[in-house]
């Protein structure tokens, strides 16, 4: 049987021209550069288009970084380094301006760890992910991303990236865009004291980091497991587990979160998946926090967003709350699949 060819192995990058009208941002020798991508968000800001070549020359690259990441990333704070952790954006382009506005540009010494569903629902996702991929490239080692539920296929074609990318781009680029995805780690853990997922903890016991370590990602997420649960899962205030209320994923106790963090030497974990009044909340007697970081989520559900800095010597969450701000008048879902409707919050 012959090996499908991937999507990448057949985009013709060097036949894409570049028009002589073109005036956005240009790669330096094929590489992205801090002008490069101050440049991009302020295009985007003014609500200008990424020319198809550079957009191509990211995903391909930032593709062959996530390829060679573990599911499970090992990342090391210095006692005096600060490192910043956002939830789910949601295609919410100027809200992510406004957290670099309120927290620094992601940096060699502001390091930034976003924790899934880059996409989906805002329809600014293709801005979103550019702007993301673009830092990716220029801070591999101090710009982290994680895998959450929304970086599917089915997903995708349902609330609006699909949609929104075959709009501004190409169906080629949205077949692309599940390909990167397949290769996004899955988990992160900050000083072998935290772990950062965007769903949550398991329905069996005695899962390892190692085990984590060892998932096999270049798919998309099963119905059941360890990859499917890291996505999906969610906390719930009593003990024990009980099946989820998405269908996907197991809904977990204080005493799973307990007894997973004692059996990984872990002091906290730290996951999104879920929209919070004030952006964030702490669970699970301070072992299990949600940091949400899309504030006034779909334009309906007035909530603030937040992000979490700490800072490597002591690893004790700070949390930063902020209002939506205002956006250019394109509404929510409106590249989405036509069948569903906005009750559809998951």
């Amino acid at each position: 049987m012959t090996q499908k060819k991937s999507i990448s192995d057949t985009i013709d990058f060097e036949s894409m021209t570049i028009e002589d009208e073109y005036i956005g941002p240009a790669l330096e020798d094929g590489k992205v550069t801090l002008e490069f991508m101050q440049k991009l968000m302020e295009t985007y800001k003014e609500q200008g288009k990424l020319h198809r070549k550079y957009a191509y020359k990211i995903l391909l690259d930032v593709k062959q970084i996530f390829m060679l990441q573990p599911s499970l990333i090992e990342i090391s704070i210095a006692d005096e380094d600060k490192f910043t952790i956002c939830g789910d954006i949601h295609g919410q382009f100027y809200d992510l301006m406004n957290i670099f506005e309120l927290n620094g540009l992601p940096s060699k010494t502001n390091p930034y760890l976003f924790n899934g569903d880059f996409v989906d629902r805002g329809s600014f996702s293709v801005e979103c992910i550019f702007t993301l991929f673009g830092f990716k490239l220029l801070y591999p080692e101090h710009f982290y991303m994680a895998r959450g539920n929304h970086e599917s296929l089915t997903m995708n074609q349902m609330y609006g990236f699909e949609g929104e990318v075959k709009s501004k781009y190409t169906s080629q680029m949205a077949a692309l865009f599940t390909e990167v995805y397949n290769w996004l780690p899955l988990t992160h853990c900050l000083n072998k004291k935290v772990l950062v997922m965007h769903g949550g903890l398991f329905s069996k016991d005695n899962v390892t980091l190692d085990d984590l370590k060892m998932i096999e990602r270049n798919r998309q997420p099963p119905e059941e497991g360890l990859m499917c649960e890291l996505l999906w899962s969610d906390p719930q205030p009593y003990p024990g587990r009980a099946p989820s209320k998405r269908g996907v994923g197991v809904q977990f106790g204080p005493d799973v979160t307990s007894m997973f963090l004692e059996t990984n030497g872990l002091d906290y974990i730290v996951r999104s998946h879920e929209v919070k009044n004030d952006g964030y909340e702490v669970a699970h007697e301070g072992k299990c926090i949600t940091v949400f970081s899309a504030p006034n989520y779909c334009d309906t559900m007035g909530n603030k967003g937040a992000y979490i800095t700490l800072s490597g010597k002591d690893m004790t969450p700070n949390f930063t709350t902020y209002e939506a701000v205002p956006h250019p008048n394109v509404k929510p879902m409106m590249y989405a699949n036509s069948l569903l409707n906005m009750q559809m919050l998951m």
